[in-house]
């Protein structure tokens, strides 16, 4: 058991230092890409061969999320198992390489960083196909403020769904957890819209993803609230806006770190949203102590950054803890 704490904490830190230096490189194999390729193919396929009811599209749903969860899990297990049997450097390295893959701090910085750069050119237009290609909603009208709470609230709800929550996996179960993990979180970014397509086909997939994220969001939050005192935000504040607003969305998960997040900078966050041309009520999350300007991008990914090292931090000492008492 100690050898094993001690490989997943080496494999850890390569895969975290990695995502530091590197994130994911363009034009390098991703094995997250290949889940979604996965996931859609088997969509179209099941599709084919199932009734267009409410109830085959449930059911259809469920198969899709039983099947790319085993497949995800098994074989990210089944090659560091023979890489073990190889050699134990050989299990350390590969499952590192997998991590780099499973955490996303640097694309998320690093996309994110391509709307504000935009922003602070005059750009509009480019600050909005920039911020097109890592959120949902229609970009196409929004305003230079509509733009920046959008990259923020990216930022701060991706800070666990990204981040922190596959790093607890990891911690727990090593990649293959990790990868389950983002095949769930991936399931739910393609199939969890609740149009008419996958109200129902994407019900259980959307529902998995809600369970996996309940307790990571949680305490990712609080991670978040911890990291706004020590990096100098107003950090009395987000405690305010957490307790008053972490149940202001339609997910259970998605505003608790919004919420911590809007009053740490002390903005206001959320609010109505379009999608696929149809207008979404919504609440506001947190307070216009001030308005809003493309610098909370940046300071998004200081709370981000701030909360995974807490994160890793806790991790590797429960990890020295298990270590020298076992």
């Amino acid at each position: 058991m100690k050898e094993y704490f001690f490989q997943l904490a080496c494999a850890v830190c390569i895969g975290i230092i990695l995502d530091c230096l590197l994130g994911d490189p363009r034009n390098f194999p991703h094995s997250v890409n290949l889940i979604g390729n996965s996931i859609r193919k088997a969509e179209k396929f099941i599709r084919r061969h199932m009734p267009v009811t409410p109830k085959a599209e449930r059911l259809g749903g469920l198969i899709l999320a039983a099947a790319i969860c085993l497949i995800s899990a098994v074989i990210p297990l089944t090659i560091l198992a023979v890489c073990y049997l190889i050699d134990p450097l050989l299990y350390i390295v590969a499952q590192g390489l997998m991590i780099w893959q499973i955490i996303a701090a640097k694309s998320l910085m690093r996309e994110s960083k391509k709307v504000y750069d935009a922003l602070k050119q005059g750009d509009l237009p480019a600050a909005r196909y920039a911020l097109s290609m890592i959120v949902g909603r229609d970009t196409k009208e929004l305003t230079e403020e509509g733009v920046i709470k959008a990259a923020v609230e990216t930022v701060a709800e991706n800070t666990s769904d990204g981040v922190t929550a596959p790093m607890m996996y990891i911690f727990i179960g090593g990649a293959p957890l990790g990868y389950l993990y983002k095949a769930i979180n991936t399931m739910d970014s393609i199939l969890g819209y609740k149009n008419e397509r996958y109200l129902n086909f994407g019900r259980y997939p959307a529902k998995l993803d809600d369970v996996a994220n309940f307790i990571p969001s949680r305490l990712t939050a609080l991670l978040m609230i911890a990291a706004s005192f020590l990096l100098g935000f107003d950090g009395r504040n987000a405690v305010r806006i957490f307790r008053r607003d972490r149940a202001k969305h339609a997910s259970p998960n998605s505003a608790q770190t919004e919420s911590v997040c809007a009053g740490a900078l002390g903005v206001r966050l959320a609010g109505d949203i379009r999608y696929f041309g149809k207008v979404h009520k919504k609440d506001y999350i947190g307070d216009s102590i001030r308005e809003i300007e493309a610098e909370d991008i940046i300071r998004s990914h200081r709370l981000m950054y701030g909360t995974a090292a807490l994160t890793a931090l806790i991790f590797f000492a429960a990890y020295g803890l298990l270590y020298f008492n076992l």
